[in-house]
Parts: C-alpha cells; sequence; structure tokens
C-alpha cells in the first residue's frame, strides 16, 4: 500500500522587536517579543500534538535555525507535550545573511541605493542572490532525501519541519515548486505563520504549496 504523502512543515519564528518595526535581521540575534512568545504559545495546542497536524510520532527531523528567535519558537511549540522531540540546530536554514545592510529601515537602504531590490541585488558584504539560492537548493534537497527514503524505503516517518525566517522561508517556497527565487516577492510569510509543502498526486516529482500562513495573526 502506497504511504501517505511525505509534508514539510515550514514555519517562520514569532514576533521580534525588529520584525514589528521593520528591520532586517539576519545574523543579528534579536529575542521574541511577549506578543511573539504568546503568538507561539497560543497556537501550540491546536498545531501540535498526537492527532494533531504536527504529530510528534510522525516528526522525521527538525531542522531548526542557531538564531535564538528560531530556537524559542520551536521550544514553545512542543513546551506543553511531555517530550521536547529532537532537534538539529542547522545552518542552512538560518536567514538571509543581510551583509551592510543589517539592522537597516528599507527606507534606510534606499538612501543608500535608489534601486536596490534584494531579490536582484542580493546583499553587499552579505549573500549574494546566487549564494542564497545555492543555500536553500542545498536545504531542499536535505528534505527531499528524507522524503524519499520514507516513502521508496519505508525508513523514518513522514513529515519534516522547519522553524526559520521570513525571506529564507519566501525563498525557500519559491525554490521547492520550481521557481526562480524572486518569486519569493509574491510570497507574505507572517511571524508564527505555518507552510505547508508537499507533492502532488503522490508524486516526488510534484513538489507542491499545500498551505500560506496558517495560524498567522494577519493584520
Amino acid at each position: 500500500m502506497t504511504p501517505p504523502t511525505p509534508r514539510l512543515f515550514l514555519i517562520r519564528h514569532g514576533e521580534t522587536e525588529w520584525s514589528l518595526n521593520g528591520r532586517h535581521t539576519g545574523t543579528s540575534d534579536i529575542p521574541l517579543t511577549a506578543r511573539g512568545e504568546e503568538q507561539i504559545k497560543s497556537k501550540a495546542h491546536i498545531l501540535v500534538g498526537e492527532g494533531k497536524p504536527i504529530d510528534p510520532q510522525n516528526l522525521c527531523v527538525a531542522l531548526v535555525s542557531p538564531r535564538q528567535r528560531a530556537h524559542k519558537t520551536f521550544h514553545l511549540l512542543f513546551e506543553h507535550l511531555p517530550k521536547v522531540p529532537d532537534h538539529i540546530i542547522d545552518e542552512s536554514v538560518r536567514e538571509w545573511d543581510y551583509g551592510k545592510y543589517e539592522g537597516l529601515f528599507k527606507h534606510e537602504i534606499l538612501a543608500i541605493d535608489p534601486k536596490w531590490d534584494i531579490w536582484r541585488d542580493g546583499c553587499p558584504g552579505g549573500e549574494s542572490v546566487q549564494e542564497m539560492r545555492d543555500r536553500v537548493d542545498c536545504a531542499i534537497a536535505k528534505v527531499r532525501e528524507y522524503h524519499r527514503q520514507y516513502f521508496e524505503e519505508g525508513k523514518g516517518t513522514r513529515d519534516v519541519l522547519i522553524i526559520a525566517h521570513g525571506h529564507f522561508n519566501r525563498v525557500f517556497i519559491s525554490r521547492w515548486i520550481r521557481f526562480e527565487l524572486a518569486l519569493g516577492t509574491r510570497f507574505n510569510v507572517e511571524p508564527g505563520g505555518v507552510s505547508v509543502l508537499s507533492y502532488n498526486h503522490n508524486s516526488l516529482d510534484e513538489p507542491a504549496l499545500n498551505a500560506l500562513n496558517l495560524y498567522a495573526d494577519l493584520k
């Protein structure tokens, strides 16, 4: 019998002071706000647990960005359970490195370079578009290998979880469905929002976006 189609739950960390006010937050290790913590806690009982969308029994692996805002989000999602699942702190799912633009507002960056577009130009002193695409593609290959082993060899379980960031997640979604990185500008990924990536027709050759911004606090 064909097993259930594999899934990836891609979650953006909860609100931080910088995500709230619009500063570019890449390598800076900014904590969640109190509201950001509550964003995650309020959905944890709905989202995570036995028989819930993210069931630890179905979780093959959890990959978490090294930044504290992502790591805290992971722990808040699972703290109501008897045991927090094992997880991997993974540099490959960190946020875009904004380089010289780290911590700046968009209007401050445009004052330096009025034509700047991250989707085309990348970040001076940080990651280029090509470097970001290559890193995300490597992360996708890692997820798809977990999925392949489960679906074709019966190894592991169905689901993968990634806790990451706004620009990273937008790039990831674009590349998952085999579009250019710049399509990410068409997706809004809200703090605490859950995206579900899977496959059409039970085929690993047909990657698909199943859901975007589930459980997000939409304004």
